[in-house]
């Protein structure tokens, strides 16, 4: 099974995005800084936002479930699925391409001569 280039994916598919497709609004920003209801829990919204995310550098952190990660691992928490899976039905929901890591095999390497053989 090949693997997902998750920095690829991550260069690619921003923040933004995928709080977007959450439903994601926040109650107020500071720049990249954005906070509001966590889109992994029922959040009343009367408290103060318990969401925080740096839409910048595509990290988020949630003060009340302590959940937090990049976008991708936000996908899979709200989708409920590993990893693996959430990259890949992510580029799906999104109309992407996967970005597939194609691993190089090894190839072995003799020596130039046999073991016990001299000089």
């Amino acid at each position: 099974m090949p693997g997902v280039d998750f920095d690829r994916l991550r260069a690619e598919i921003t923040m933004q995005q995928v709080l977007q497709l959450l439903g994601f609004e926040p109650a107020r920003c500071r720049g990249d800084q954005w906070y509001g209801r966590c889109p992994l829990h029922d959040c009343p919204p009367a408290r103060r936002p318990c969401f925080s995310v740096n839409v910048a550098m595509g990290r988020y952190y949630c003060h009340r479930c302590h959940r937090h990660g990049h976008q991708i691992e936000l996908w899979a928490a709200a989708t409920g699925l590993r990893l693996y899976p959430a990259a890949i039905d992510l580029c799906a929901v999104l109309g992407r391409e996967v970005p597939w890591m194609h691993r190089c095999q090894a190839t072995l390497l003799l020596p130039a001569r046999h073991y016990g053989a001299t000089a």
